[in-house]
């Protein structure tokens, strides 16, 4: 989105914007698993999201040869070994990139698995988890152009499991179908999916031959 916003100010602001939404919280978990208060954490992330589309870091790397989340967590850390607390605190209270709602960010981060991780294998982990909700949300607004809204909304559960029995024939009822054409309308809506993701990792790579490798360490992350 960023991309093909161009120099279009309001519209590279609304694509920054929209980046930020989806993808503040695994810099977020990052900061925090590194011992950030949770205070500082939202105000380091933030003000991290402010400079970005302030300075537009992210110009370099919209055609990129590397994953984007290896670079953007090395601008982050990058960031903060500069003289960066003293910056943050002196930009409380302007203009707010992303909302973040710190009891909501301190319950999810309170879930998060006490198994060792490290801060970049968290970060890691949460990327790939916010890569599939981007794509889950790209494959809903395509469901809804084309009228196929309730059978998303039927249907996406089985995106990420194998159903439970009986529950393809009360999907089939709900939708109108009988039980093989749900089985089908789930397969096709796993390969409109795995699409989505792909171009959600895809974009700004220069080769497209690293799509491969993005969609494996995705992979690597949630195991």
């Amino acid at each position: 989105m960023i991309a093909e916003a161009g120099g279009d100010g309001r519209r590279r602001d609304e694509a920054f914007e929209s980046f930020c939404r989806a993808y503040w919280y695994p810099l977020y978990a990052f900061l925090r698993r590194r011992g950030e208060a949770a205070e500082d954490a939202r105000d380091l992330v933030q003000g991290f999201f402010l400079q970005m589309i302030e300075k537009d870091w992210l110009a370099g790397v919209e055609k990129r040869q590397s994953r984007f989340s290896t670079l953007l967590l090395t601008v982050m850390e990058r960031h903060l070994i500069s003289a960066y607390r003293r910056a943050t605190a002196e930009k409380r209270g302007g203009r707010v990139t992303v909302s973040i709602d710190l009891a909501e960010a301190e319950a999810w981060f309170g879930k998060e698995p006490s198994n060792g991780e490290s801060p970049e294998q968290i970060f890691e982990r949460r990327w790939a988890l916010a890569v599939l909700a981007a794509g889950l949300q790209r494959l809903q607004e395509d469901c809804q152009a084309a009228g196929r809204a309730r059978l998303f909304e039927t249907l996406s559960p089985f995106l990420s499991r194998e159903p439970e029995a009986g529950e393809y024939d009360t999907a089939a009822v709900a939708l109108g179908l009988n039980r093989r054409s749900v089985a089908v309308a789930v397969h096709r809506l796993r390969r409109d999916f795995r699409e989505m993701v792909r171009t959600e990792v895809a974009a700004g790579l220069v080769d497209p031959a690293r799509v491969d490798e993005e969609m494996r360490c995705l992979a690597a992350a949630l195991r």
